[in-house]
């Protein structure tokens, strides 16, 4: 997993609320377990055509998305059915993190525990960031992950919350696996220091 720390980049926006995942990934492309190539099938269903031909009129269509890596989204972003392949497709898309005021909680989850970054921010910064990242040119923003703040293009900085166990993770480009095989030589010490009263029979 990718860690993340400090980084900037262009961001876009999605001026749509209760975008479940559904609509980030359709159910029919889950059967897959790999997390590569699902970039292309991000929000698919509002991205093409019939015929499979881009539509044009869609945001990450426009020369405006390329090499985006924010994603400014409406209110109660990744609400519905809980599937770990809506963050896989933003990432594999480029977002490294997505910015709203609120977030479903299986899905906030999964970005954690997946490398991308679900930022919370307050409502009149919010206002802020889709009328700025909805235009036609296009602005940069940066993440400070460790001081848990974004700098805005006018160069004021909102701070946002994140749980410090997540925010370790990410920063040490770890996922939960990795965290507990990197205690395995204090478990080992453990279970070796206390051997005569632990039976495991």
């Amino acid at each position: 997993m990718q860690a993340i720390n400090t980084f900037s980049g262009k961001a876009i926006a999605l001026p749509v609320k209760d975008i479940d995942t559904d609509q980030i990934i359709p159910a029919r492309f889950l059967k897959t377990v790999d997390k590569q190539g699902l970039g292309k099938n991000l929000f698919n269903d509002w991205r093409y055509l019939e015929d499979g031909s881009p539509k044009p009129t869609f945001l990450l269509n426009q020369p405006r998305a390329e090499g985006a890596v924010i994603l400014v989204a409406g209110d109660n972003f990744g609400c519905g059915s809980s599937r770990e392949h809506a963050p896989w497709a933003l990432m594999g898309f480029g977002f490294r993190a997505v910015i709203s005021t609120s977030f479903a909680d299986i899905f906030q989850i999964n970005c954690l525990k997946n490398g991308l970054l679900p930022i919370i921010v307050d409502e009149a910064t919010h206002v802020d960031l889709l009328a700025s990242a909805g235009g036609d040119e296009p602005i940069e923003l940066e993440v400070d992950l460790p001081n848990q703040a974004v700098r805005l293009p006018d160069g004021r900085t909102t701070s946002f919350p994140i749980d410090a166990f997540s925010k370790k993770c990410l920063l040490a480009g770890m996922d939960q696996l990795d965290y507990l095989l990197n205690q395995d030589a204090a478990v080992s010490m453990y279970e070796a220091s206390h051997r005569d009263r632990v039976s495991t029979l």
